[in-house]
């Protein structure tokens, strides 16, 4: 299909909004991610590698879609991207028996080469795929951004019709050489893949983007395992999922692990000679002596691998407690596969202030926006997830990271 679009000067330009083709448009979609991420000069930026697969980071979303703009006519060219999937997840909605799901449509990775940019390309993208969300049978879409893309919030707040929606956190800490030290009440047991699935079910279904299909993520090859953390001072032994259900323990979390490193890389550029040497030299001091704890940097200075927690949720006076113990954990787990660990937490989610985390990696307020599609105010009783009050936890779904 095609859309005309008019520069400011007065050129007219036809672009074609169509369906991603590996086969034909690999190149052009890698080379206007990487026309994006170039950072201010003098500064430090982060910057992301696909692996040469532009559709990685929705791939393992149960339904996804990704539309390229193209210009048309001789030397035409891919000048912009857009990502989304669609899957059933809980609204978050309080109401008596099984939780309320919705279809939610997601949209990431939208970028226009900066050649041409302010032409409408971005918004022709975005309506395109809230087309296909809508034939997909969603009724809601999202976006997530950082609170100071003031580009990226005009056009969704100013022109696309979204309302700023949740603001959660992204906590993150890097692995060093040593080993973090969990709280010592805290034990932390490993869960199958199939305890771990109905635990969730019971327990966390009515929390908000709680995925209809957590087995599936569960069951992923880039899941690393989902565990258990129970607070107490004679140690905690694991009779079985449904046992754990019948008499939870008084204080616990439970958490999963996923490897982003099979997605895409990241890499920080712009670090001056010195930053980098110190961040070596901190490195070789953990490595000679471990037990000083040596607050090392890794070198984020090459392409590294990440992990994301996913599912953090507890109960209890010392959840909170537990919610430390498992992290502190996955991050060991993660030495010698990934150079960071992240979480993205609600922002009133109780279990947050005990997470340990770097403040300098982290993102204390992020933003999401949400829309309701196809033009309707709501429920038939006036109810719209859109423009809800936010509940105390929130479930990120790893697979779109």
């Amino acid at each position: 299909m095609r859309d005309v679009e008019e520069e400011d000067e007065g050129a007219v330009v036809v672009v074609v909004i169509r369906e991603y083709d590996p086969k034909t448009d690999r190149d052009g979609a890698d080379a206007v991610d990487r026309e994006c991420e170039v950072g201010p000069a003098g500064a430090m930026s982060l910057h992301a590698d696909l692996l040469g697969d532009p559709v990685a980071r929705i791939r393992h979303s149960p339904a996804h879609l990704m539309l390229v703009a193209e210009t048309s006519g001789p030397g035409g060219r891919i000048v912009g991207v857009v990502r989304g999937t669609v899957k059933p997840v809980a609204t978050g909605r309080s109401r008596p028996g099984a939780p309320a799901f919705a279809n939610v449509g997601y949209i990431l990775g939208l970028r226009v080469a900066p050649s041409h940019r302010r032409m409408g390309i971005a918004m022709q993208l975005v309506r395109r795929l809230e087309q296909w969300f809508e034939s997909m049978g969603a009724e809601y879409a999202y976006m997530a951004t950082d609170k100071s893309n003031e580009a990226s919030l005009r056009l969704f707040t100013g022109r696309c019709g979204y309302s700023k929606f949740r603001t959660p956190s992204l906590l993150v800490h890097p692995v060093h050489s040593h080993r973090l030290r969990p709280p010592r009440r805290a034990t932390v047991v490993r869960l199958a893949a199939r305890d771990a699935e109905r635990l969730y079910r019971r327990r966390f279904a009515h929390v908000e983007f709680f995925p209809a299909d957590i087995g599936d993520v569960l069951a992923n090859p880039l899941s690393r395992g989902t565990f258990l953390a129970v607070v107490g001072d004679g140690g905690y032994e694991w009779r079985g999922v449904e046992s754990f259900l019948a008499s939870p323990p008084a204080s616990w979390a439970v958490a999963s692990a996923w490897d982003c490193g099979g997605v895409f890389r990241l890499e920080v550029r712009g670090a001056s000679r010195l930053r980098r040497g110190a961040a070596a030299a901190s490195r070789a001091l953990d490595r000679a002596a471990k037990w000083m704890r040596v607050p090392s940097v890794p070198d984020f200075f090459r392409p590294f691998a990440g992990w994301f927690v996913y599912g953090l949720g507890g109960d209890g006076d010392d959840a909170a407690l537990a919610a430390e113990a498992l992290f502190a954990s996955i991050v060991d787990m993660a030495r010698g596969s990934a150079a960071a660990v992240a979480v993205e937490v609600a922002a009133c989610d109780p279990l947050r202030r005990r997470i340990p985390h770097w403040r300098r990696l982290s993102c204390t307020e992020d933003l999401w926006c949400m829309k309701r599609l196809g033009g309707g105010g709501g429920h038939a009783d006036g109810w719209d997830w859109a423009r809800s009050a936010p509940g105390s936890s929130i479930f990120v779904d790893p697979r779109e990271v």
